[in-house]
């Protein structure tokens, strides 16, 4: 009995030394960094840009070569169907591809920074790297002979010339890498399909290929404002938790590719730089990208939502676009809320923007060229929504009502507003942006009001309208 309790004590002993080394989650704590993800809440809308060789196709960027029992690949081998998608490298070449467009229907649009995919999971790149030949500068690829064949570099030149802050997508996971998927052994998931503590010397080479892959876009292409990481299932040890172990399914194996390193050498060249190691809530996770989905209500840290225009993040021939009412009511229940809005569209494969989606980013400028002073550097303003309004606020104070006006129906003529809190608004006639009418807000109770749009503004009002409170 004796030595069982001492061999218990030991244990115990050994397990609270093993806790002790493991790193804990630590937040960012740099005043230079929390001070540009301020600035980064001032810009609100992105646009985000998900290509590949996929988009020859037509189908889910990457996910398709993935061996998951949700993906259909109607009824091809699996081994005979990712040797087709591998291959697609050698018929990639968008000879349409012109980044000044994109940049300019961008900027036309309201959007303030861009998110780019440099790789995607297939590890197929859209960049200049020596680390591969698996690239679009490579001449394995067509596209190789064409003056923008640093795809990447096109596009920041571009946006960057128009004012945009610069954001790279880059995928942890790859592919098409074989010290990540190794060729003798199956690929059952999306995971490393070997036990990297089994084979750390393999590991170790994937992690240098990444950190060197992650240096190049850091310090080839000027300065660079966001690193946007996504696979988030590649992530240490201590980020792994029950919860994100049932929605990994791996096997248990741990892919920390030392993300302190790579982002110390990231920061030479960008010390303000802005990370985005999406899902692994810690120090590299700069904000939060809720995806494809709005929180129901104000968050308590920094965060975008990302979102496609369409049903699908890259190009579909017959993709189901929202409607620009449906993107700018979004646009301002995500800034109500306190987010931002990273926009998505995929380009076709000649390298064009689908003539919808300019149709609708043009719509949408339209409307921001009017209402932006509600939507730019705003912050939250209680109670965040009510009913058809959302509210917003400037840095010094001044309330925007932003009414949202129903699909294919025209405006109501009284709104009410209410809440639990003071709301400070002040009463009689009030500006509404992009008319000359005026609104007239009257209080009908304890923290409770009554705002009344003249006809014209009922009949004219689109998308949304914006009152001064």
């Amino acid at each position: 009995m004796r030595k069982a309790i001492i061999l218990l004590l030991v244990c115990m002993f050994l397990a609270m030394l093993g806790n002790a080394q493991q790193p804990e989650r630590q937040f960012e704590t740099d005043p230079v960094i929390l001070n540009r993800i301020d600035e980064w809440q001032d810009l609100k809308f992105g646009f985000m840009m998900h290509w590949g060789i996929y988009a020859q196709w037509g189908v889910v960027e990457s996910w398709s070569i993935c061996n998951e029992p949700w993906i259909d690949r109607k009824g091809e081998p699996y081994t005979d169907y990712k040797a087709r998608y591998q291959a697609l490298n050698t018929t990639f070449n968008p000879i349409h591809f012109n980044p000044d467009e994109w940049a300019a229907a961008a900027k036309d649009a309201g959007m303030k920074y861009f998110v780019f995919t440099t790789k995607h999971h297939d590890g197929f790149c859209l960049f200049d790297t020596k680390e591969t030949s698996y690239s679009t500068t490579d001449p394995s690829c067509p596209f190789s002979t064409d003056s923008k064949a640093d795809i990447t570099k096109a596009v920041v030149n571009a946006f960057r010339a128009k004012g945009l802050w610069t954001g790279l997508y880059f995928s942890k996971a790859d592919w098409h890498n074989e010290d990540y998927w190794a060729p003798e052994w199956a690929t059952p998931d999306r995971n490393v399909n070997y036990n990297p503590e089994t084979h750390p010397d393999r590991w170790q080479n994937f992690c240098d290929f990444t950190d060197r892959q992650i240096q190049e876009l850091m310090h080839n292409y000027g300065d660079i404002d966001l690193l946007w990481l996504d696979g988030g299932w590649v992530r240490p040890a201590w980020s792994v938790d029950e919860e994100v172990r049932d929605w990994l399914g791996c096997q248990g194996w741990i892919q920390d590719i030392n993300m302190e390193k790579i982002i110390s050498k990231a920061r030479r060249d960008n010390p303000d730089l802005i990370v985005v190691d999406r899902t692994v809530h810690g120090k590299y996770e700069n904000y939060r990208t809720p995806e494809q989905t709005v929180p129901d209500t104000l968050l308590p840290y920094p965060w975008e939502t990302c979102m496609s225009m369409g049903d699908s993040w890259s190009y579909v021939a017959t993709d189901r676009y929202k409607s620009t009412t449906k993107l700018i009511h979004l646009l301002a229940d995500i800034v109500a809320k306190g987010g931002n809005f990273l926009l998505n569209v995929g380009p076709g494969p000649d390298g064009t923007l689908p003539d919808t989606a300019l149709v609708r980013m043009k719509e949408i400028g339209a409307w921001m060229r009017v209402n932006g002073k509600a939507i730019y550097a705003t912050r939250p303003c209680y109670p965040y929504s009510y009913q058809s309004i959302r509210l917003t606020q400037t840095k010094q104070g001044q309330k925007y009502a932003i009414v949202l006006v129903p699909e294919d129906t025209q405006l109501s003529k009284n709104f009410e507003l209410k809440s639990d809190k003071p709301l400070n608004v002040r009463t009689g006639k009030t500006r509404v942006l992009g008319f000359k009418d005026k609104a007239f807000i009257a209080k009908t109770g304890e923290n409770a009001y009554r705002i009344t749009l003249p006809e014209s503004i009922c009949q004219n009002g689109k998308h949304a309208v914006v009152v001064e409170l």
